[in-house]
């Protein structure tokens, strides 16, 4: 197989370099910028690269970047290649040591807050006026993947970096936000960390009286486990920030769709097929990039909404052979048909924008010869239509209660644990992005985001925007999850050359 996989290389090589393709191009733009830089004179016309010196200057160590993510990766409670870093645990207090050193060695100023945001800051010459800030997450939820948030917050270190062997010097000061528990893994509670610094006071008062994870330990005892939350009267609201505390905020992550790696044209489609679908990954990665162009970058003008269900059934369980199917009230077979109505509930939006899942379902007593006597299921449903997504949400609370009706069971419990706006990014954030990624010679698109993230709250506070950078196959939250050091650059020159803008702005 591998000498099969050598010669299938050099002949799709062989094949590509007979082809014009956008490699000639952006040798050419490059060859323009020298000149420009070599005569003092421009030869493009006015407009097509904006702010060429800068874009022109901007180097990223993308094998450094990717030793860094490597290295994170192994502060897991899972073997590799998967990574689980779950929050406040021994793992997640390593990693965020292991992050904070390189905000200081980027020679950022470092901060945490009571629940352990953790902030580094470059300040600007003009440190009064509003921060521009970047970041994201670290936290990883079992089983998964490197990439999903990682990206973001060692790619913002770089991007810092990034700036300053450039000589740029900020305006506006710049902040990196490693945000504590995007993920709901522990507490069922997702983007934990931006959620308080939006100032939600409903949060703050649940973890300080009522939130415990899945083995009863609360949350101010976790967070005082890893060093966090140490006032006495355990008030979180130091946390807030104001609305306009920042001047605006960007976040670099991988797609964790397939969108940017498939629209982009497709040299030879047949071959990538074969390439995808009957060669190793290794192989796969090492070739994709003679058979498609892609796309570089993703602009994203929105984020969608999410809301999060908890729902339980009880019903009397039994012996599985001994009760006769008449005279059963089973708890099991309620989850399932509500799972089933959450599907046909969404498929009823006819909008492809329209998502549901049930994400857990679980049975107790939870043996094979016992009839179950309760259930729990946890939905998520997902829509860029605020309105349409809350109908979903209504119809499958009227298809809880009559299924508990049919079906002889109780419903003990239907709660909605979020049901969040979504949010839209801000219009001068998108055009700098935009224009960043043009005057970098990336190809980018405008799209929508469907998984939510903490930008998503960082709007209540600031402009808002993403960045997406192309992931293999659109895998995320699983090992299998990747994104090339080629595209983290590109993601990264697009973040800093945003950066810069708006600091200067």
């Amino acid at each position: 197989m591998e000498s099969l996989e050598r010669f299938c290389s050099v002949a799709l090589l062989v094949i590509c370099l007979l082809l014009p393709s956008s490699l000639a191009q952006q040798q050419q733009h490059e060859s323009i910028r020298t000149m420009e830089d070599f005569s003092g004179y421009p030869i493009h016309e006015p407009g097509q690269f904006g702010s060429i010196n800068l874009a022109s200057s901007l180097s990223v160590d993308a094998q450094g970047l990717q030793k860094q993510i490597d290295e994170l990766s192994n502060f897991s409670d899972a073997p590799s290649p998967s990574v689980t870093r779950v929050l406040y645990t021994d793992k997640d207090v390593l990693a965020r040591r292991y992050v904070k050193n390189l905000m200081a060695l980027a020679g950022l100023t470092v901060r945490e807050d009571a629940v352990g945001n953790i902030f580094g800051k470059w300040d600007g010459s003009e440190p009064y006026l509003p921060t521009v800030a970047t970041g994201s997450h670290i936290d990883a939820i079992p089983y998964s993947g490197k990439y999903d948030g990682v990206v973001g917050v060692l790619g913002a270190v770089e991007a810092i970096n990034v700036l300053k062997r450039s000589g740029f010097k900020p305006k506006r000061s710049l902040e990196i936000v490693l945000f504590t528990s995007e993920e709901p893994t522990r507490f069922g509670i997702s983007c934990l960390g931006s959620r308080l610094l939006a100032g939600s006071k409903e949060l703050a008062e649940a973890l300080k009286t009522t939130v415990v994870d899945g083995q009863n330990v609360s949350f101010i005892e976790a967070a005082r486990s890893a060093g966090y939350a140490q006032d006495e009267d355990d008030d979180l609201s130091s946390v807030f920030l104001k609305k306009g505390s920042y001047f605006a905020f960007i976040e670099l992550h991988i797609e964790q769709g397939p969108i940017l790696e498939d629209e982009g044209p497709v040299n030879f489609p047949f071959l990538h097929l074969i390439a995808s679908s009957f060669f190793s990954f290794s192989f796969y990665i090492n070739i994709r990039s003679y058979l498609t162009t892609g796309l570089d970058i993703g602009v994203v003008t929105a984020i969608a909404a999410p809301a999060s269900l908890k729902v339980e059934f009880e019903g009397n369980g039994g012996h599985a052979g001994a009760v006769l199917m008449p005279y059963r009230n089973d708890a099991g077979l309620a989850a399932a048909e509500l799972a089933l109505a959450v599907e046909k509930h969404v498929l009823e939006s006819e909008s492809i924008d329209t998502v549901g899942t049930v994400g857990i379902l679980e049975l107790h007593p939870g043996a094979i010869n016992s009839i179950p006597s309760k259930s729990h299921l946890e939905i998520d449903t997902r829509d860029i239509d605020e309105a349409r997504r809350n109908t979903v949400i209504k119809k499958i609370q009227e298809s809880a209660n009559t299924i508990a009706t049919k079906r002889k069971v109780k419903l003990s419990e239907f709660k909605i644990v979020n049901q969040d706006p979504p949010a839209l990014s801000d219009k001068l954030v998108v055009k700098k992005m935009a224009e960043a990624a043009t005057e970098l010679n990336l190809s980018h698109k405008k799209m929508i985001s469907r998984a939510y993230h903490d930008s998503l709250f960082m709007a209540r506070i600031s402009p808002m925007g993403m960045i997406f950078i192309p992931c293999y196959k659109g895998y995320s939250h699983k090992p299998e999850e990747y994104s090339s050091p080629e595209d983290m650059a590109n993601g990264v020159k697009v973040l800093s050359l945003t950066l810069a803008k708006l600091s200067l702005d």
